[in-house]
């Protein structure tokens, strides 16, 4: 099997996803869309009258992304398992693995020091900058997954696959 092929393959189709169907990129949308809403929700909580419900949402944002994290990453690990090791793509899927580590734990951090806290109203500039520095940091690693993906196809259909979506409608090839 050739390497580009091996990494196109689930290790466990039942834990990553079915061959060019991987969960991973479907389970980062969870922390991904948790937490820009809590950046929104944190800078929101800024400008207006009785910004409590933001600051408080916010903080439970930030916790359903670590969640969603925690499964997203089961399944990046296992798609870790299908790239061949010595390669541009496995060193760059082990940057995008301890990037995206490293905001999880920056996340949780950030839950901790605001559920250590009385909400009383905005959020303080410390948790604010918090979250903003690893929303940054989670889009540089996004845009590794991406490369990941689309230049490097892992986990993704082979052309030959691909090409069946390309034959006129009604021709089978």
């Amino acid at each position: 099997m050739t390497q580009p092929h091996q990494a196109k393959q689930p290790v466990s189709a039942m834990l990553a996803g079915p061959y060019g169907h991987p969960f991973h990129p479907m389970l980062v949308t969870i922390p991904i869309g948790a937490w820009a809403a809590s950046l929104v929700f944190d800078i929101a909580s800024l400008l207006v009258a009785d910004p409590r419900f933001l600051s408080q949402g916010a903080m439970w944002l930030i916790a359903v992304g670590v969640i969603g994290a925690l499964g997203a990453a089961m399944a990046g690990f296992l798609d870790l398992f299908a790239i061949p090791t010595g390669t541009r793509a496995f060193r760059l899927a082990l940057t995008h693995m301890t990037l995206n580590l490293l905001v999880t734990a920056a996340y949780l951090g950030n839950f901790l020091w605001r559920h250590s806290e009385t909400v009383t109203g905005s959020v303080a500039a410390g948790p604010l900058t918090l979250n903003a520095a690893g929303f940054l940091t989670l889009a540089v690693s996004g845009w590794l997954g991406g490369r990941l993906s689309y230049r490097y196809g892992v986990r993704v259909a082979d052309e030959a696959t691909q090409a069946e979506g390309f034959v006129p409608a009604g021709r089978t090839h």
